[in-house]
């Protein structure tokens, strides 16, 4: 529960068709276990304390007065548990029988949530014993006390803030109106699925969809829990499909006919932050909602799911290569259109040798060839000076030479240094000024070219390095449009790599395979031994990092404190605790500091679902303060 993450279970037991003893017990062997591991919210199939396939016997009062006795005995069983549970069973009210999802909490039903949509076609013929639920809540006595009757019924935790959970069954899911859009609308955060979804080819890829679009359409946890083993097989076999999603991601995943408790840590501080951001969500006003309150202890919640340390990166070679010509195909038809809106030729590309501005010449070549101008109109600008070594040199040379670019070789030192002499900067003194004015004076080049040749200077930074403002400003900060500005720095990497494996070019992959394989830097200090002597991750913090960081708090809008613990678990290993702590630092520190140059970004397109530009995703102030993210920061 702490830093939003609750745990959720959906279990399945074996049980016995109208053995509502036996499946009892069950269902409390389960819930027992569920709660060992720090599940919250505890879900059990549709029907379970007596068996979806009951048939007639679901008439019979014998099963009827059984299951509510049984019921009795769960409830009793909840207490001291802290969790809220969720268990099927048949419910008579005013002489109609409903199909219903108890939900209990400290050994109190807090609700019976009845089914909407009651199928009666196919191998289905519910509408033979149970009736549609009522929307309005109704009282009912169970136990001797009134407890609310009714669809429209959320639970709301007063412990864990932006908890509300809301309650479907099965085929209420698959109706084109399913309850579950009613109650995210009145603010449930989690949506719950009480199911006995039989099996049939094909049907489990079909139940995965609907419940992934209903938690991404829904911004919302979604447990869905479906009938097993110990159901009657007279012509239908059950599953035990239980899958746990959050936003559109499959959290967690049951193995078919295995009857298995599945665990999912649903984090409500995201989604209470996807439907702030999301203007477009919000309260429908057709029904009113009775809020029943619950308590919930706070508590740590041990987290089982995971995070990856490259969250712009697909782990899927497959998907990922799918990712990178999405990406090139984004940047290229970005850079194709200022070109016809220009009318302009020409590009003009500084080329160093690094990842960057590799990337920057291959979306600009693919982008002449879209618009059928000969890539001799690129004007690859390479500018050596202080720091530039013999390898990133040679590079930015073949390169250009291969990419069919024509080549401009300008050594910068002459016209750098007499800069310095003019604004009196010692040439021994390695400071910003040092740096800086040789970042400057490359821009100005390209610049003059540009103007020259009518043509368009092509930005290289990237997204990483926005964020970190590790760009000099008016120099390689600026440009006419900046392809890579939408690409975190781990992403560049790849798109470079899947050049080089898709080329089918041995000359040009050698040259892309050598660029990958050198240190990054910005090569603007003096070189020792002929090597680089200023790598970017010594000094600014390894990049993998960074984009860990930024994607989590931009994306996700995770506080310091809680970047901080999912980047312990994702870099257990890789990272000391302390490291990953000052880079943490770090990147909030020039995040905010830097927000100035990104304020007066140059166009450039946004690629993914994070981005920096003033225009578009970050209206951020310049002049915003760091404080309380640092003081949450000094805490830990």
């Amino acid at each position: 529960m702490k830093h939003g993450f609750i745990k959720a279970a959906a279990a399945t037991p074996k049980l016995k068709v109208a053995d509502t003893v036996y499946n009892r017990e069950r269902i409390c062997v389960c819930m027992d276990e569920a709660v060992s591991k720090g599940a919250r919210i505890i879900v059990f199939p549709e029907l379970c304390l007596c068996g979806y396939t009951c048939g007639d016997l679901f008439l019979q009062e014998t099963l009827l007065s059984s299951c509510r006795e049984q019921l009795k005995l769960i409830a009793e069983h909840t207490e001291g548990k802290d969790a809220l549970v969720f268990v099927g069973l048949p419910i008579e009210r005013m002489g109609k029988l409903y199909n219903v999802a108890a939900a209990i909490h400290e050994g109190k039903v807090l609700a019976f949530i009845p089914k909407t949509y009651i199928p009666s076609y196919g191998e289905f013929y519910e509408t033979r014993h149970f009736h549609p639920g009522n929307k309005e809540p109704a009282a009912l006595l169970f136990d001797g006390k009134e407890v609310p009757f009714g669809t429209n019924i959320l639970m709301e935790a007063e412990g864990m803030e932006g908890l509300l959970v809301g309650c479907e069954i099965c085929e209420d899911i698959w109706a084109p109106k399913a309850p579950g859009i009613s109650h995210a609308m009145a603010g449930a955060t989690v949506l719950v699925n009480l199911s006995s979804s039989n099996e049939t080819i094909g049907k489990d890829a079909y139940r995965e969809l609907l419940v992934k679009s209903a938690s991404a359409k829904l911004i919302c946890g979604y447990v869905y829990c479906s009938s097993g083993e110990g159901e009657s097989t007279q012509d239908l076999v059950f599953g035990g499909h239980n899958i746990i999603a959050e936003n559109g991601t499959i959290l967690q995943e049951a193995k078919r006919f295995e009857n298995q408790i599945i665990y999912g840590d649903i984090d409500i501080a995201r989604l209470r932050m996807e439907r702030r951001r999301m203007n477009t969500f919000g309260s429908d006003g057709e029904s009113h909602y009775l809020v029943v309150p619950f308590d919930l202890k706070v508590t740590k919640t041990p987290l089982s799911r995971s995070f990856p340390c490259m969250p712009f990166v697909p782990a899927d070679i497959s998907e990922r290569d799918k990712r990178c010509e999405e990406i090139l195909s984004i940047q290229s038809m970005g850079l194709k259109k200022r070109f016809e809106h220009t009318g302009c030729k020409c590009a003009v590309i500084g080329v160093s040798g690094g990842l960057d501005s590799t990337l920057a010449l291959l979306v600009t070549a693919r982008s002449f060839d879209m618009l059928g101008i000969e890539r001799k109109n690129i004007r690859a600008v390479t500018m050596p000076c202080f720091g530039t070594t013999g390898r990133t040199y040679d590079n930015a040379c073949k390169l250009a030479e291969v990419l069919g670019a024509a080549l401009d070789k300008i050594d910068i030192k002459e016209a750098v240094t007499i800069h310095f002499r003019d604004m009196k900067q010692d040439m021994d003194k390695h400071d910003a000024a040092y740096e800086n004015g040789q970042a400057r004076e490359r821009t100005q080049i390209l610049m003059d070219i540009a103007n020259r040749e009518n043509g368009l200077v092509i930005g290289t930074g990237d997204m990483s390095e926005l964020a970190l403002g590790w760009a000099t400003y008016n120099g390689d900060h600026m440009s006419m449009y900046g392809v890579n500005a939408g690409v975190p720095k781990t992403l560049v990497r790849h798109l470079v790599q899947y050049y080089a494996d898709t080329c089918n070019e041995e000359e040009l992959r050698a040259v892309l395979l050598d660029v990958l394989d050198t240190p990054v830097s910005p090569e603007l200090l003096p070189p020792v031994d002929g090597k680089i002597s200023q790598k970017t991750e010594d000094l600014v913090g390894p990049y993998e990092l960074h984009d860990f960081f930024l994607y989590y708090m931009l994306r996700c809008g995770f506080p310091p404190e809680k970047v901080y613990r999912v980047a312990k678990l994702s870099f257990a290993g890789q990272y000391e605790d302390e490291v990953i702590l000052k880079w943490l630092r770090t990147f909030y520190k020039r995040f905010f500091s830097q927000q100035f140059k990104r304020s007066c970004l140059p166009d450039g397109p946004k690629v993914g679902s994070v981005a920096l530009s003033p225009r578009g995703d970050l209206r951020m102030p310049s002049d915003s303060c760091v404080r309380i993210w640092m003081e949450q920061l000094e805490k830990l």
